[in-house]
């Protein structure tokens, strides 16, 4: 309880610090894409750091293109904008989530509502404009977040816009690393679980550290070849669970000192 007290004062100065920043970079000059995602990028370092949260990386986090990830919580969000600056393509549920909705329209995010296909050709010609940018796109092909304990199907029309301009795409696995006695599934949020809840148990969790691998960026000749092969290579390094002392690995450290 005293853990959870402790993290919940520190998580609630850090999203003061974000709406601060965020002010004062509004008074400076227009926000372009690029700036909001450096600005959720030190949100996101922010406020994993207060709720205790560490990662690692693997590979080389890629500057432009499009970005295919496995989906476990929405930890991943705060964790992959905190390796590397970027847009994300999110469900529009999040758009009304209080003050992280907020965020995420602040730094660039764009909404998908996944029962309309109107509202996917709209995403899908977003995504083609921001592939000409200087941060890549991020996005989740299965469309929800999982238990970890598979990778669901991708949905290969929002990897269309990638394949159409030939970008190139990038998988990369995210898997949590608990200590103590709990596993990988009762840190992931997923089903009918309910936000708080499960921030709250995340906050009393006394170590949790995210391992993320990239792959090498390629260009597919199709959206259904780029889906299929992508999600493979992520089953594949989540499996391996590839040493953290090899050629490449970098320490949490090392991203916020800007090393990557």
């Amino acid at each position: 309880m005293l853990r959870r007290c402790r993290r919940t004062v520190a998580l609630a100065f850090a999203l003061l610090t974000c709406v601060v920043r965020y002010w004062l970079l509004r008074l400076r000059r227009p926000l372009t894409i690029e700036r909001r995602a450096l600005w959720l990028q030190s949100a996101c370092r922010g406020i994993l750091a207060s709720v205790g949260v560490r990662f690692t990386v693997e590979g080389q986090p890629p500057d432009h293109g499009l970005v295919v990830a496995n989906h476990l919580s929405y930890l991943d969000i705060c964790i992959f904008s905190a390796i590397m600056p970027c847009c994300f393509v999110s469900k529009l549920e999040v758009n009304r989530w209080p003050f992280f909705g907020k965020a995420a329209r602040v730094g660039g995010t764009i909404f998908l509502d996944r029962s309309s296909l109107a509202s996917a050709n709209v995403v899908s010609d977003i995504i083609s404009e921001r592939l000409a940018y200087s941060i890549p796109v991020l996005l989740f092909p299965e469309g929800t977040s999982t238990d970890g304990s598979e990778v669901l199907r991708f949905h290969s029309r929002l990897i269309h816009p990638a394949t159409e301009l030939g970008a190139p795409i990038t998988a990369a696995a995210i898997r949590y690393i608990p200590g103590g006695n709990i596993d990988e599934r009762e840190l992931c949020w997923f089903g009918d679980n309910s936000f708080l809840p499960h921030l709250w148990n995340v906050l009393g969790v006394s170590a949790f550290s995210a391992h993320v691998c990239f792959g090498q960026p390629r260009i597919y000749p199709d959206r259904r070849a780029a889906a299929d092969e992508t999600r493979a290579e992520i089953i594949a390094m989540r499996t391996e669970g590839i040493s953290l002392s090899s050629v490449g690995a970098f320490e949490q450290a090392d991203v916020l000192n800007g090393k990557c």
